[in-house]
Formats: structure tokens, C-alpha cells, sequence
């Protein structure tokens, strides 16, 4: 098989992993908290990437890395994975999947905006209509949930997720010119269980009482969004560059959103597919700019 077709194939891989990953998580928090489950989603997947490090000796670069490096790489975890993770797991419970995701694939743009702000790069008229699209679309979406008597506090948690997300991925692209791609993952993986163990004490009783079920259905979305979804991302664009991988791994959101449709009898609304179609369609557009 070819590059250009193994990295698409990937880029695919990717796509679904976060979309089914989306799903599980939904079904995770039908009786239990946010932190909750994201506590044992993040300590499965460090424990996956521990075991990963120590077959294929990525220990030995971590232990070379700076205190600089790994203070950077601990705080894009926490906004990543533990502070934007919150915000998206909440908004999911309160809204459902189907409502959310249009609204959080806006992360693109902040990372976007904060590049020009502090890392100095431009930003060409297709990012700018591209904004504009993803900006229509938050406001059609919100418009199709003020319709359905949606709680203002979803709508907002999903605002503050990709804002969270984006400080994530401005700080991981000072570091992936640093560290390898896959040891830089696990690093953050393992570092987003560090940080949110401070929860552990005050959710302690409700941790116990997860159900087998849940236990795999965390299982599953550790795995496929966290290490299948972001490894063959990283892979493929190392294979065919972002410029191909971004835009194929943007129809993450009309994956999670299908799904929830059929999976989890979210009702359709017409404003919410227009908007979801708008936000794909602008992260398209900025990620190929």
C-alpha cells in the first residue's frame, strides 16, 4: 500500500476513533460525574502508554528532556485533557453529543487566533471565511438549542472547552519540535492522570461504584480516542502532512454526531445539522490554509 493511501486509511482510523470514543464517553456518564469518569479514562490510557514506553524505551527519553520541557508538556496536559475534557464532558451530559460537538470543533480557530497573536503567523482570507463559517455555525447551533429549551450552562461549557483545547495544542507545537510525536502523547497522557489525581480523594466513592459496563465502555474510549485516535493521527500526518490529514480527520464531529443520532436516539434538528455541516466545513477550510 502506498503512503498517500496508508496515511488517509489513518487519517480515517483517526476520525472514527474520536467519534466512537465521543459515544462511549456519553454512555459512561449516563449515571456518573464528569471528573469521575475522565479520572479513569486518564488512568487507563497512562497506564497503556506506560507499558508502550517500556517495550519500546521511550523512558529513556523522557528522562533527557528539561524541567522546561516537562513543565510545558504537564501544563498543555492539564488544559487539554483535564480542564477542556471537563468542559466537554459536561457540556455532552447536559446537552448530548449531536449538540456539542458542532460548537466544540471550533478549536481550530482559537488555536488559530492564538498563533497570530503570540507565535506571530498569518492568517490568509480562507482562514478568515473559514472563521466565519465556524462562528455562523455556533450561532445557528445555539439558536436550534435555545429552540429546544437547552441549558445555558451547556452551551457555555462547550464555548470554554475549545478555548481550553487550543491553549493545549499551542503549547504541544512549541514541543513536537522537541520530542518524538509518540513519546510526547504518552507524556501527556500520563501527566493528564497526574494532575487530575487530585480529584481522586473527593470522588473516591463514586469511582467504586462504576459498573463493569461502564469500566468497559471507559476502557473503550481510552483507547480508541487516546491512543488509536491521537497515534494514527500523528502517523498520518508524518505520512501525507496536515494539509491532508487535517482536513479528513475534520469529519470527526459528523461521525459523533451520526452516531449519536442512531446510537443514542438523539433527536435531530435541522439547525444543529446546518451548523454541524458549517463547522466541518470551516475547520476544512483552516486547516488547509
Amino acid at each position: 500500500m502506498n503512503p498517500l493511501m496508508f496515511g488517509v486509511i489513518l487519517s480515517l482510523l483517526s476520525a472514527f476513533g474520536w467519534g466512537v470514543s465521543s459515544i462511549l464517553l456519553k454512555i459512561s456518564m449516563k449515571n456518573k460525574g464528569a471528573i469521575t469518569v475522565n479520572i479513569v479514562r486518564l488512568y487507563i490510557i497512562a497506564v497503556v502508554y506506560a507499558i508502550f514506553f517500556t517495550v519500546n524505551g521511550n523512558w529513556e527519553e523522557v528522562l533527557n528532556l528539561t524541567p522546561l520541557q516537562l513543565m510545558v508538556a504537564f501544563v498543555s496536559a492539564q488544559f487539554g485533557f483535564v480542564i477542556g475534557d471537563y468542559f466537554f464532558f459536561n457540556a455532552m451530559k447536559i446537552m448530548g453529543v449531536s449538540r456539542t460537538v458542532p460548537i466544540t470543533s471550533s478549536y481550530p480557530l482559537w488555536a488559530i487566533l492564538w498563533a497570530y497573536l503570540f507565535l506571530g503567523r498569518n492568517i490568509s482570507p480562507q482562514i478568515i471565511f473559514g472563521a466565519f463559517l465556524i462562528v455562523l455555525a455556533i450561532i445557528i447551533v445555539r439558536q436550534g438549542e435555545i429552540e429546544e429549551h437547552l441549558d445555558m450552562k451547556g452551551f457555555i461549557f462547550a464555548l470554554l472547552a475549545p478555548l481550553s483545547w487550543s491553549f493545549a495544542i499551542i503549547t504541544m507545537e512549541w514541543l513536537s519540535a522537541q520530542i518524538s510525536p509518540f513519546t510526547l502523547a504518552g507524556l501527556r497522557m500520563m501527566f493528564a492522570a497526574l494532575g487530575i489525581s487530585v480529584f481522586v480523594k473527593k470522588y473516591e466513592s463514586e469511582i467504586k461504584t462504576i459498573t463493569k459496563r461502564e469500566l468497559t465502555a471507559l476502557a473503550g474510549a481510552a483507547f480508541l480516542g487516546l491512543f488509536i485516535g491521537q497515534y494514527s493521527f500523528v502517523k498520518a500526518v508524518s505520512l501525507v502532512g496536515s494539509p491532508i490529514a487535517a482536513p479528513i480527520t475534520a469529519i470527526n464531529p459528523i461521525i459523533s454526531a451520526t452516531l449519536a443520532i442512531l446510537i443514542l436516539r438523539e433527536p435531530p434538528n435541522s439547525k444543529i445539522l446546518t451548523g454541524l455541516v458549517m463547522a466541518v466545513i470551516g475547520v476544512i477550510l483552516i486547516s488547509t490554509a
